[in-house]
């Protein structure tokens, strides 16, 4: 399992568009799928139809892909789990978590990390793959815009780590990139898919907790 790799490690290979080498993380997402557990009936029913998909269609990691394919994104939180960073999207004019198309890259967690540099700003040697394990997966439409048609987007999603004490530029796609405290995330966004992140970040933190107190 990966721990604590940082962007620029798992940057150092050429992102390919081989066919071999795209089947083969297809079937390493696959079995992330496979192995990830959730007590949230909603988002096992997401995984499930997440593992059916990505293993009939060849082109998940494409926009082109209709009527869906495969993003990555991060739950970003500080070192005591107390925050996440959330960006204001401009053309979307609501507050989420980084992340993106993989636009042919069929890394998925490469995908993750470079859309949280890229969005927030942050130098990559100071995000941090907490674990390489499946964090959460949701799916969800995509209103038709331009040429696109209505899509899904199965979003891959992992936890990130970043020091919030580090300044956060973010870029030119959201107005604004904060530091949210926990308890007032819900101010943000209300949806359902944040709220599973949320909770899960707070189980984390409590179990931090716990360890302190019996330290």
């Amino acid at each position: 399992m990966l721990k604590k790799l940082l962007l620029p490690q798992l940057l150092q290979c050429k992102i390919q568009l081989e066919p071999e080498t795209i089947s083969m993380h297809r079937q390493e997402l696959v079995q992330l799928l496979k192995n990830y557990q959730t007590r949230f009936m909603d988002e096992l029913a997401f995984v499930n139809r997440s593992i059916a998909f990505v293993e009939q269609n060849s082109e998940v990691f494409f926009r082109e892909l209709h009527p869906a394919h495969v993003t990555g994104s991060a739950w970003v939180v500080n070192p005591e789990r107390s925050k996440v960073l959330m960006m204001h999207h401009k053309k979307l004019n609501q507050w989420f978590q980084p992340g993106g198309h993989a636009d042919g890259d069929s890394d998925i967690i490469r995908v993750a990390l470079k859309e949280t540099e890229e969005e927030t700003g942050i130098s990559a040697e100071n995000i941090k793959l907490v674990d390489g394990s499946i964090f959460d997966v949701d799916i969800h439409t995509i209103a038709p815009y331009g040429n696109d048609p209505e899509h899904q987007h199965i979003d891959i999603r992992f936890l990130l780590e970043v020091d919030d004490r580090l300044p956060v530029p973010g870029n030119d796609e959201s107005h604004e990139v904060l530091w949210i405290d926990l308890i007032n995330v819900s101010h943000y966004n209300r949806n359902r898919s944040t709220y599973r992140m949320l909770e899960k970040t707070r189980a984390m933190r409590n179990s931090i907790k716990q360890r302190l107190r019996s330290a």
